[in-house]
């Protein structure tokens, strides 16, 4: 036995006081649960979880008496002691664990096995740790769920109890503050509260059903991106939802995504799939007809619907669904066009994100795992898009396409949370495995060069993301609803009416409230909906033809302005997109 198997340091880093808390937790349900077998316990963003084999659910009681027993194991201040054992060793010691035998004889035979003690508790572990369990910090438990040994359905379903750790209790506060204001901003009950989508289980689950409001904004944003292709060039396209299984053998995503896709379908003898992507479909177009190097470059765009299979313990919201819509583009370029078009293209990139109002960014160049011979050219285009511009980047090894390096485009909100979205793909596999030409000024045939391009990645996700964002309190150039007009008593109607259909008339989004409630309740439902402008209209008004406005996120009181100079302060808050 030795103290330690690993070298001791004064101030633990967050991921070893997580780490060590796994263990505290473990050893807090064992005492108090002796049913519950402890599976297996790592440190995550922001936290640390354990999962257990236990046939009694956990209740939220149970995680009270569980985080108050660990709070006892935090004030022992108990050392962690490690101790190297043999295979033999750690198997024998877990005999009546099958999840622990199975991990120690998974450990490859080059790694030592090792065991570390707090207390009373042993665990099977690799170390990377706080020197005692009072070194942790401070901790809460937060949520139990379930969850499938190592991820695999086909095994037993385990609770997993996740919690969270940091040096100090105001750290702890600060970020307990934060799920708060991330719970307001959830997605997934903004989404149906506004009006805006909903997820209908009815119809299988991670399919998006879009209401009207929601895709009136869905509308604007693909506007938005319509307008800058139409100014880049870009042809519109459309393509199949479904094509025979041959198209992704040739194309090698039948190889290497097969467990993404839905199908085959069997139609007539013939094998089917339902599209994972849309860019087979856009080198179909591309090879239907000859090409000159004078045709290019050759940029194809389409709002395409695809479709893939998500297991349903992972779908969530709109981030994570079967079926979504891609901006997507493919651009076919000559090598030397490469470098220019990849760099308008990651202009186009920053140029979406910042109408948004994202303001900060993280680029990573993802490489490929199985690097070609043209993998420098395309990684070279990438990074010198990226230096050119003076943006920082970090290199992600093997998180490239299998047909080729890429640059990934991670923002964060308004709250700090970071969502990968756009991506820019450089591409030299697929035009040699569907023969792509172009006759070139030599007269010869030569290969073209593929971009890949998804700004902002799916409309399904970026429409999550952008109602997290604002926390549904979308500006007025991307509100659904711009302004409502309403009555204080059903006298004024007519008038709301009228400003209604004047500022209608205008371009605006503008509804009239005909209910029969009281001003006061009206105002609070519509404060409620999230509308950038509510417009109040009583006797003085309907009189004078003007409005009271009330603007969201502003309680100065406001003097009765013209329905006109009121659709002048509208239009300019669109125009500059506030």
């Amino acid at each position: 036995m030795m103290s330690s198997a690993e070298p001791r340091i004064a101030e633990p880093s967050i991921d070893a006081r997580r780490h060590t808390a796994a263990h505290v937790l473990a050893y807090a349900v064992q005492d108090l649960f002796p049913d519950a077998k402890p599976t297996i316990g790592p440190s995550i963003e922001n936290g640390f979880y354990y999962d257990f084999d236990r046939a009694t659910p956990f209740t939220p009681e149970d995680l009270t008496r569980i985080e108050a027993r660990m709070h006892e194991i935090l004030k022992a201040n108990y050392p962690m002691t490690g101790e190297r054992v043999t295979r033999d060793q750690a198997i024998a010691r877990y005999a009546g664990n099958e999840y622990k035998v199975e991990l120690a004889k998974g450990i490859p035979d080059d790694e030592p096995i090792t065991l570390y003690t707090i207390g009373e508790f042993t665990d099977l572990c690799r170390g990377g740790h706080a020197d005692r369990t009072g070194d942790i910090g401070v901790i809460k438990l937060m949520s139990v769920a379930g969850a499938y040994w190592r991820g695999d359905e086909h095994n037993p379903m385990l609770q997993r109890i996740y919690g969270t750790a940091f040096a100090t209790q105001q750290e702890l506060d600060d970020y307990l503050a934060f799920l708060e204001e991330a719970a307001k901003r959830d997605h997934r009950k903004l989404g149906p509260e506004l009006g805006l989508f909903s997820i209908e289980e009815d119809a299988g689950g991670g399919l998006a059903f879009w209401h009207p409001k929601g895709t009136v904004i869905r509308g604007i944003v693909e506007g938005f991106i319509r307008e800058g292709l139409r100014e880049r060039g870009y042809l519109p396209v459309v393509t199949p939802h479904i094509v025979h299984e041959k198209l992704y053998e040739t194309s090698g995503h039948l190889e290497n995504f097969a467990h993404g896709m839905f199908g085959p379908i069997e139609v007539e003898g013939q094998r089917f799939r339902l599209k994972p992507m849309n860019c087979p479909g856009h080198i179909l177009i591309y090879r239907s007809q000859g090409h000159s190097y004078r045709d290019l470059p050759l940029r194809y765009s389409e709002f395409g619907t695809v479709y893939r299979f998500e297991r349903s313990g992972t779908l969530h919201g709109l981030t994570r669904v079967r079926g979504f819509t891609q901006d997507d583009a493919h651009l076919f370029c000559t090598p030397e066009q490469l470098q220019g078009e990849y760099e308008q293209t990651v202009d186009e990139a920053l140029r979406l994100m910042e109408a948004f109002k994202f303001t900060k960014f993280e680029y990573f160049l993802s490489t490929r795992e199985k690097r070609g011979e043209t993998d420098p050219i395309a990684e070279d285009a990438i990074r010198n898009a990226l230096e050119s511009r003076n943006l920082p980047y970090q290199i992600d090894a093997g998180g490239g396409a299998f047909y080729g390096p890429k640059l990934d485009i991670n923002l964060h909100d308004a709250i700090g949370r970071k969502w990968q979205l756009g991506t820019v793909q450089v591409d030299f596999v697929l035009p040699e495995r569907f023969d792509l030409k172009y006759r070139g000024a030599d007269g010869a045939d030569h290969r073209p060069v593929m971009i890949h391009r998804a700004l902002a990645g799916s409309m399904e996700r970026f429409f999550g993301v952008l109602i997290e964002h604002f926390g549904g309190n979308f500006p007025a150039w991307l509100a659904p609803v711009q302004a409502v007009v309403t009555p204080i008593s059903e006298h004024q109607l007519d008038y709301a009416y009228q400003v209604r259909d004047q500022l209608r008339a205008a371009g605006f989004r503008v509804d009239a409230d005909s209910s029969n409630e009281k001003l006061g309740y009206k105002i609070r439902h519509w404060k409620t909906q999230k509308l950038p402008y509510i417009l109040v209209v009583g006797k003085t008004e309907a009189a004078d033809g003007t409005v009271s406005v009330n603007e969201r996120g502003n309680d100065a009181k406001r003097e009765p302005i013209s329905v006109a100079a009121f659709g002048d302060e509208l239009r300019l808050a669109v125009e500059e997109r506030r």
